[in-house]
């Protein structure tokens, strides 16, 4: 029997469930905005943002679990990341081999087309077990008028119990420069997910229960 009923993932302190058109994100917008006098990095500013909210609201129209993200000022400049949770099911039949993942992750929503960087491979997410996981800078369609190009980290959770049922944790980031940096913290808090039953014990990879989480 599947016990598992919820899913937790530890989130940086500075993450937070909110919507970014929310007090704190506009005031991080003001402090990254008065850190500047070129115009240009002020349009760049906004334009993050702005693409931000959109990610966010994208998220939600596609049924997403979990919505979080950050917008922090740091000494070298502003940071950005979002982290979202998808509920995913492999139709009967069907495995959730590499070609099935290639086709349906990583792929570039406004071109169809996947990065030359796209990485398919596995991972080791200690309550969970061995994994799928799928990295690449994509080029995200989030309106008629908008695309933005993000690092991202596709993870797939199997549910214990289920050979259909997946749970993809999928982190994103508008700061390419920062690549390594961004994947290291994407791996970090993507090694926190576990399934945990109501009570809020943990429930194992086969499904057995564990201790509280």
């Amino acid at each position: 029997m599947n016990t598992a009923q919820r899913f937790l993932l530890d989130i940086p302190d500075s993450w937070e469930q909110v919507d970014p058109s929310g007090e704190e994100p506009a005031r991080t917008r003001a402090q990254a905005l008065a850190s500047t006098d070129d115009p240009r990095e002020k349009a760049r500013i906004n334009d993050m943002f702005r693409q931000g909210l959109e990610v966010t609201r994208a998220a939600r129209r596609h049924g997403a679990l979990l919505v979080a993200g950050t917008a922090t000022m740091y000494t070298e400049g502003l940071f950005m990341a979002y982290g979202m949770v998808f509920a995913v099911n492999t139709p009967k039949g069907e495995e959730l081999t590499l070609p099935v993942l290639s086709a349906r992750l990583g792929v570039s929503s406004a071109n169809g087309v996947a990065p030359k960087d796209r990485i398919i491979t596995s991972a080791k997410v200690p309550h969970v077990g061995t994994v799928a996981r799928v990295t690449g800078t994509e080029v995200t369609r989030l309106t008629g008028d908008i695309d933005v190009k993000l690092l991202t980290m596709h993870t797939m959770m199997p549910v214990p119990g289920s050979t259909e049922d997946f749970l993809v944790v999928t982190l994103a980031s508008p700061n390419l420069p920062l690549k390594n940096e961004v994947y290291d913290l994407f791996d970090a808090i993507t090694w926190t997910f576990r399934f945990v039953t109501d009570d809020g014990v943990q429930v194992s990879p086969d499904g057995t229960e564990g201790v509280a989480a």
